[in-house]
Order: C-alpha cells, then sequence, then structure tokens
C-alpha cells in the first residue's frame, strides 16, 4: 500500500502524537457545535473548548514533530528506522473476530469517555461544584447563596460570566485556591474577592438594568427593644431608588449614582473600601465636582497616586449573595412573623445574646443556644418555664436555624466580617460618603439627612401615638441618647466589635 507521508513519519511516536491531535480537534469541533447551538453561553465550555483542549491538542502536534525529528536523527546515525505495523488479514476467522471485537469496545470507550466528560463538564459548571467540592472551605458561602434572593443564579454567572477572557483569569486564582485547600494554605474566613470581581455592568446588569431604577419603594419595617417586653416599634419609609432614567421623572435618587450619564469616581484608602476620603462627581452636563473628607484630607494630587474607581452596582450591593445577617435584624423578623413569641420577657436581648457567644462548632453553638434560653426562664421566670415550655423550645430552635444561617465557627466566618454597604445601620454604608463631612470647594456637603435618601412617612412606639406625614416626619432614635445618632455613624453602637 501506498503511504501518503513520509516513511520518517510511521513510527510509534509521531502515530500517538496523531492520535491525540485527532482526538483532541474532533472534541474541539464537537464542543463548539454545542456552545454555539446552546441557548446560553456556559464559562466552562469556553474553556474547555478554546484553552484545555487546543493544549492538548498542541502537545499532541509536538509529538508528531519529536517523533519525526528522533527518526531522522536515528537514521544519520545509522540506526534502524523501518517499523513495521500489525497486518489484519479480516480472512482469518481469528484476526476477524478479534478485529470486530476491539473495534466495537474501542467505540463503547469512546460512547461513554464522551459522556462521561460532558457529565463532568456539566457538573463543574454546576453550584453543587462550587459550594461542596471543598466543603469546610466553601459551606459558609454556599449556605448563605442558598437564603439568597439570587439562590437560582448560577455562581459562574456572577463569578465569572460569558467568554473565556474571564475564565481564565478565575482559573488561574483557582489553581491557587486549590493548592491552599491542599495544603490547609487559606485564610479563615475567606476573604471577599473584591479586586478580581468582573465589573458589574457585565454581569449585575445583565439582568438589573439601570434605566429602570425610578420611582420610590415602601418599606414597613418592625423592631423590637432589648428590654423584658420586648417593646415593638415600627418605620414606614419610602426609599427614593430612583436616578436611573431621566424620561421617568427626576434622577436624584439613590440610583443618580449609576445613572450611565453620571460619572461618580473615588479613591479608597483601605483594601475593603470602608474608608473613601476623595470622591469626584460628573453630572449629565459635565460639571464636576470635587469632595474631600475633612477628616482625611486628600488632594487631587494624592488621589491621583491612588486607585480609582468608577461606582458601579458592587459599592452598595456588594454582598448581593453571600449574606451573613446581623443577630439583631434576623431575631427582629422572625418574630415580627410570630415564630418566635413576643410575649416571652426579654427574649429579643437574650435571643441576640445567644447568637453572639463565642463557639468552636456548630454542635456547640446548637447545645449552648439551648441552655442559654431555657436556663434564663428555669432561673428568672420559672412560671413562664412551665406555662410556655413549647414557645421556648419554638424559640430555641428559631435561634439555632439563624446562627446556622449565619455563623460559621470553624470558619471564623460571622456578620461582622463582612461589611454589607446596603443601608447605614450595622455597618458605614451610605456613611462612608454622606456622612456630612465630605465638603466641595464651593462648600457644598454629602449630607448625612434621612430625607435625602428616603422619606419617613411614620413611626411608632409601642402604646405611643403614631406619627405620620406624606412630607416626612423626623427620626426620633428609640432610647433617649439625645442628638448623638444625628452626629456619629449607627455602626458604632449596632456593630459595637
Amino acid at each position: 500500500m501506498k503511504k501518503i507521508f513520509p516513511e520518517s513519519f510511521y513510527n510509534p511516536i509521531t502515530l500517538l502524537g496523531g492520535a491525540i491531535a485527532s482526538i483532541s480537534f474532533g472534541l474541539i469541533v464537537f464542543l463548539a457545535v454545542l456552545d454555539a447551538l446552546a441557548k446560553e453561553q456556559k464559562p466552562y465550555m469556553g474553556i474547555i473548548t478554546f484553552i484545555v483542549l487546543p493544549i492538548i491538542l498542541i502537545g499532541g502536534l509536538l509529538l508528531i514533530a519529536f517523533g519525526v525529528m528522533r527518526e531522522h536523527r536515528r537514521k544519520k546515525q545509522g540506526l534502524a528506522t523501518e517499523h513495521r505495523l500489525p497486518r489484519i488479514d479480516l480472512n482469518d476467522s481469528k484476526q476477524r473476530t478479534a478485529f470486530v471485537t476491539i473495534s466495537l469496545a474501542g467505540l463503547l470507550l469512546l460512547g461513554f469517555s464522551a459522556f462521561g466528560s460532558f457529565k463532568a463538564y456539566e457538573y463543574t459548571d454546576s453550584d453543587q461544584f462550587c459550594g461542596t467540592v471543598c466543603h469546610k472551605v466553601m459551606y459558609p458561602e454556599y449556605t448563605a447563596y442558598q437564603y439568597s434572593p439570587h439562590a437560582r443564579v448560577g455562581c459562574v454567572q456572577c463569578h465569572i460570566g460569558p467568554g473565556a477572557g474571564w475564565y481564565v483569569r478565575s482559573k488561574f486564582s483557582g489553581a491557587y485556591q486549590v493548592y491552599s485547600v491542599l495544603f490547609n494554605k487559606y485564610s479563615r474566613p475567606i476573604p471577599t474577592p473584591i479586586e478580581n470581581l468582573r465589573p458589574a455592568q457585565q454581569t449585575c446588569e445583565q439582568c438589573h438594568w439601570p434605566k429602570q431604577f425610578f420611582s420610590e419603594k415602601f418599606l414597613h419595617n418592625t423592631y423590637y427593644l432589648s428590654d423584658d417586653k420586648n417593646s415593638k416599634w415600627t418605620l414606614d419609609l419610602l426609599v427614593r431608588i430612583g436616578g436611573g432614567n431621566i424620561e421617568a421623572g427626576p434622577t436624584s435618587g439613590i440610583h443618580w449614582h449609576m445613572n450611565i450619564e453620571n460619572e461618580v469616581m473615588y479613591v479608597a484608602t483601605d483594601s475593603q473600601r470602608q474608608v473613601i476620603p476623595w470622591v469626584r462627581a460628573k453630572d449629565l452636563n459635565g460639571k464636576i465636582t470635587v469632595y474631600r473628607s475633612t477628616d482625611q484630607p486628600m488632594s487631587d494630587s494624592a488621589a491621583a497616586q491612588k486607585e480609582m474607581r468608577r461606582m458601579d452596582c458592587i459599592d452598595c450591593h456588594n454582598r448581593p449573595t453571600h449574606i451573613y445577617h446581623p443577630p439583631a435584624r434576623s431575631v427582629n423578623h422572625i418574630m415580627s412573623l410570630g415564630w418566635i413569641d413576643p410575649e416571652l420577657p426579654g427574649i429579643k436581648s437574650l435571643a441576640v445574646k445567644a447568637l453572639e457567644q463565642s463557639y468552636t462548632s456548630e454542635t456547640q453553638a446548637g447545645e449552648g443556644i439551648q441552655q442559654t434560653i431555657k436556663e434564663f426562664y428555669t432561673l428568672n421566670h420559672p412560671n413562664i418555664a412551665r406555662d410556655k415550655q413549647k414557645d421556648i423550645d419554638r424559640a430555641v430552635e428559631e435561634v439555632q436555624k439563624i446562627y446556622s444561617r449565619n455563623y460559621f465557627p470553624e470558619m471564623n466566618v460571622s456578620w461582622k466580617r463582612f461589611n454589607d454597604n446596603v443601608g447605614h445601620l450595622y455597618y458605614p454604608g451610605c456613611f462612608r460618603c454622606h456622612d456630612g463631612k465630605h465638603v466641595s470647594g464651593d462648600g457644598k456637603v454629602l449630607s448625612r439627612d434621612c430625607n435625602v435618601c428616603h422619606t419617613i412617612l411614620s413611626q411608632q412606639f409601642e402604646k405611643k401615638g403614631l406619627r405620620m406625614s406624606l412630607s416626612g416626619v423626623e427620626y426620633q432614635h428609640p432610647v433617649d441618647i439625645g442628638n448623638a445618632w444625628k452626629e456619629m455613624n449607627c455602626s458604632d453602637c449596632h456593630n459595637a466589635q
């Protein structure tokens, strides 16, 4: 039979390289077709198709070249270079049987390998892979994710997104993460990947269109004081979320910062972007205003030497999924639903205290929460402990659930270690800039007044009259602390370390 290629191509190494290259090329074509026919792009498909398999293909081509060069070298050295390939005679019944058996087995193997590879690829693209393979390490994030507003949005859609570029970046980062897990080098807790997040315009805004942020949103908040009566008070707000669409009316709401016609640049002096001494705003008319903190003055030249960032969704919504809720907020919510009986004396304060105690494991926390709550009523309210045993047991169960979703002692994770920049009660949040201390050259101040971002429609304390006005009422602190609440950040007390 006439040979197509030169004699030097017919050697085991070159033939092996040819087989590897051919299979890789076939898989590239196969996956590229799948990717083209898919309804939505999958990040892992891109990396396998255009990064992993081409590397294997190049490896096969290098083997081909190495085999050819090796044969030429052997020929110059006078070494035998003739390679006889096995002859198959299908007229021989034994060879025919062996050929058919091996061929069918090879086809089955290829089929099962292709199916297995595709299922493995699908698994690596799943949320379970992201959250459970490194169970201990990612358990806090995966748990918080399952109870978040984005629980049905795939991990890779936010952390990577479509296209091979960001996928490659994430995999380089992931390679070090694998090393860290294998050799127990990872941080506890795992830090938020602030520097490595893809721009919100390429992830969040694929679903949340800024132009549709307009009007106001009504919020009804229920709180309980940490006194023996769990005194109830309520606050009704109209949150001014507008600012994204000039065609829908005024653009002075919170999302003014995200109006594509505006540009807000800032400089942060810490890695978590919680300390912001310099802000520059450019409105749709091109007018530029620079605000500098009076606490930490920073000149324009000094700001130019720092990393300057344009504000986007993540600067406020920095924990859209992996949310660790403060205990007071969680307990208030559960009590407002009636899952914890507000008639149990001091249960608000007691539940928060039980949650905030130091535990070394979730098992110990469950036992400690039960002991703290039950002992309190047994010692201080024996009649309540006897008559409301079921309500106390239900309270224990609900507090344990709150702990299991927000505290992970093995990874040193709790709500205090992860600032949430939406709002300002438990974290600096809005007050990073709107603290009344950021002043422009012409004396304009970034106000910290309550009604800048929302209107307080009504406020009512238990057994007191309702204060209500459509034009807004002045906020009244539930505990008399004078004017201190106007002069300091809420988080200075509510997130006391």
